[in-house]
């Protein structure tokens, strides 16, 4: 029992830091050589880890050199776009100019009622309010709307935002983000300062933030 636990955790940090190397891309994201990969290190990663009767380097082997396997493609997708187009396709448009394009339905394998769901997951509920809808690589579709359907912008009624920027963690579950704080040109003292304001100390905080305005949104951790 002991080993069985051992080789888990073992192949289990493997395979974690195998798909970090891999990117961050979501499962529904996936290019079809990375969700083929994917399947393959799973499945490999099950089978010394149930038996102990094959050598553990049975599966980390294989899934070193499917993480090489991987890494290449990646490389030659970059650098190739022929090869791009071979391995991960192109995109395909399915709706133009507001006309359903039946062939390219049927090249996909999308029948009418999968489009419709697809529209309803981009806030399309009227396939009429579509102008295009391609669908990309990864089976993701991008809808552009007709344009008296899509939604405003300030631009249309000559408005010019403030600027807004990026918002910071400073604290989070009571730990205090030092590399943010630096970032900022800030220190501990500014932030025990603020966190004053709120009648806590930092380490009190449950959440801590500010923005590009310098608004600070603070929320003290709950009393137990």
């Amino acid at each position: 029992m002991l080993i069985t636990f051992i080789r888990t955790i073992i192949l289990y940090i493997l395979v974690l830091l195998v798909m970090r190397m891999m990117g961050k891309r979501e499962i529904g994201q996936l290019q079809p050589f990375e969700l083929a990969i994917a399947i393959m290190i799973a499945d490999l990663a099950t089978i010394p880890m149930s038996d102990v009767g094959i050598p553990i380097f049975n599966g980390i082997v294989p899934i070193l050199a499917l993480l090489v396997m991987h890494l290449l493609i990646s490389v030659t997708n970059l650098r190739s776009i022929k090869v791009r187009k071979i391995i991960c396709g192109k995109p395909r448009i399915l709706i133009y100019r507001g006309r359903i394009d039946e062939k390219a339905l049927k090249k996909e394998k999308f029948t009418i009622n999968e489009l419709q769901e697809r529209l309803r997951g981009n806030n399309i509920f009227n396939i009429s309010d579509v102008e295009y809808a391609i669908l990309e690589t990864s089976g993701q579709i991008t809808v552009v709307p007709k344009p008296d359907k899509r939604g405003t912008m300030p631009s249309d009624f000559n408005i010019m935002p403030e600027y807004e920027g990026m918002s910071y963690d400073l604290v989070v579950d009571g730990k205090i983000m030092y590399e943010n704080l630096k970032a900022l040109g800030k220190d501990y003292n500014w932030l025990e300062k603020e966190a004053k304001k709120y009648k806590i100390n930092p380490s009190q905080a449950l959440l801590m933030t500010i923005d590009g305005k310098q608004d600070i949104f603070c929320q003290a951790k709950e009393k137990k």
